[in-house]
């Protein structure tokens, strides 16, 4: 099969100096994605312009809720917060350890958040799975992790996808009776074109990665057969997602970090490819406030 080939265009100025995590919910006003280290969650407005909203000393990931509002996996735990950020509760840190903090995440089909750590310095197995459940309670559901990132589920549900960075794959669960089971393979990255990093499934099933230090995201089918590549202009592209109102356009962040930025200046920006296919919808959180550890 041929491998088709598409190049992504520049939505934004150089905003993030690591931007990742992008996530569409149609009750938002438009896109959002973090600057993870920097602690903040910036939106893109529909005038085009990006909105800036401080939420911690690490914005890890966040998702919509069921009924309204957010969940964010800050530095070393969870948050609950309104629709427009302004109003940040933080609860359940995980772990005291400083040298740790969380990385990237998602929902389950059963609305449950999920997020992954790592340590700051990539220590080998010094990070965790953590699942947040609707009670507020949060289990570790996978252990001895790197660099915890892409998570994202099959349109049936029947499978979830996983990338830990360092094992230069992307892996793939059973997911049956709300559990992560059989664990194998989907695909090998050659780390000549780069490292497996964040993650999204289109509404064919197919995987789309974006790949650390390979300037490209990659588009493959649920057997791991390569289906397409998405250039951009930059090394360190982060994450993917599909949104706009048909959820046809695929968002790309990246990150300036490790990054000539001379070279690259364009490091940090939002890039789109326009009419990639066609998303799913984003899985909410069924939790409503939080619990107790």
């Amino acid at each position: 099969m041929d491998v088709r080939r598409y190049r992504a265009e520049q939505v934004t100025e150089a905003c993030a100096k690591h931007g990742e995590g992008p996530v569409w919910h149609d009750g938002w006003p438009g896109l959002r994605w973090v600057d993870m280290l920097a602690g903040d969650v910036l939106t893109l407005l529909p005038d085009g312009t990006v909105r800036r909203t401080h939420v911690g000393s690490v914005a890890a990931a966040l998702r919509p809720r069921i009924g309204g509002g957010a969940v964010l996996a800050v530095e070393r735990g969870f948050a609950l917060a309104d629709d427009d950020l302004t109003d940040v509760r933080p609860f359940g840190e995980q772990w005291a350890d400083p040298g740790v903090r969380m990385n990237e995440g998602g929902c389950d089909p059963h609305g449950r958040f999920y997020c992954g750590s790592m340590a700051y310095a990539a220590t080998p197995g010094a990070g965790a799975l953590y699942r947040l459940d609707a009670s507020g309670r949060a289990e570790v559901v996978l252990d001895g992790v790197t660099i915890s990132n892409g998570l994202a589920w099959s349109p049936d549900g029947a499978r979830a996808y996983y990338v830990d960075t360092p094992t230069q794959r992307v892996d793939v669960f059973t997911y049956r009776d709300g559990e992560l089971t059989d664990r194998r393979p989907l695909v090998r990255i050659d780390p000549v074109v780069g490292a497996p990093d964040g993650l999204t499934v289109d509404a064919e099933g197919c995987v789309w990665v974006a790949l650390w230090g390979g300037a490209a995201v990659h588009r493959y089918a649920p057997d791991g057969g390569l289906l397409a590549v998405v250039a951009l202009p930059v090394p360190r592209v982060t994450a993917c997602t599909f949104g706009g109102v048909d959820r046809t356009d695929l968002y790309i962040t990246t990150s300036r970090q490790e990054t000539d930025v001379r070279r690259h200046p364009e490091a940090g920006a939002l890039f789109v490819l326009r009419d990639a296919g066609r998303g799913l919808p984003v899985l909410p959180c069924a939790m409503s406030r939080p619990g107790t550890r």
